[in-house]
């Protein structure tokens, strides 16, 4: 039997301070307002906020397929792919890949688990903007975070990447490391898109307008 769903340790904080914001708010509107029939539904919108804020920064219980498949790609995030196009990766590959972009609207899960069992061989935190995430050049002006992961099958570079809303991005790369596919990496709050850059001879398994869910997904099979 699966566990009960959990809330992702770094949302701790903003889930605090949204409820301490609606539990004050609740307080004026029952002190200001001494009719029932504007104070409770007042109070109760926000009391539906408060559960949907805890709900939305939900860890899922997922079933990642094949474990030990060390080719499988799945998908990083929940979402809807945007993006399938071959690109010159310039950042850390600096070579062709397929580029798989999965978008996140408001109500995705916003966590991000690993695509890959494999090591990390690279990570860097790059500052930025705060363009739509369906824009165009939010992959390398938006605020975002950049991670590699390798096995001996390939590699695959995967970019977290902020949207208008999201102003704060967790990611666990750390060279070195080895992780396995499925597991939690990161999260993004609120709305916001991955890129993910795999070889060029990758078997891909999605088409655009596909809704994918994270860890369940394959999005990819890295050659033999």
């Amino acid at each position: 039997m699966k566990n009960w769903i959990k809330i992702d340790r770094d949302s701790y904080g903003t889930i605090l301070f949204s409820w301490l914001i609606c539990s004050v708010l609740i307080f004026l509107v029952a002190h200001f307002f001494q009719s029932l029939w504007v104070s409770l539904p007042i109070s109760f919108v926000l009391v539906v906020f408060m559960i949907f804020i805890t709900w939305f920064f939900r860890v899922p219980n997922r079933n990642t397929p094949d474990p030990e498949n060390m080719r499988l790609v799945t998908s990083v995030a929940d979402g809807k792919v945007v993006i399938v196009d071959k690109v010159f990766e310039k950042e850390y590959l600096k070579r062709e890949c397929m580029q798989i972009s999965v978008y996140m609207d408001f109500f995705d899960v916003h966590c991000n688990f690993w695509p890959l069992n494999g090591n990390i061989t690279y990570y860097k935190y790059h500052p930025g903007r705060y363009l739509l995430a369906f824009h165009p050049k939010s992959s390398e002006l938006n605020e975002h975070s950049s991670s590699c992961m390798q096995n001996e099958h390939g590699e695959v570079f995967f970019k977290q990447i902020a949207g208008t809303f999201a102003r704060r991005i967790v990611c666990y790369s750390e060279p070195g490391k080895i992780e396995y596919r499925g597991e939690q990496c990161g999260v993004i709050k609120f709305g916001s898109r991955i890129d993910m850059f795999v070889p060029l001879e990758a078997e891909i398994k999605v088409k655009l307008g596909d809704k994918v869910r994270a860890v369940e997904s394959v999005l990819a099979v890295l050659p033999e």
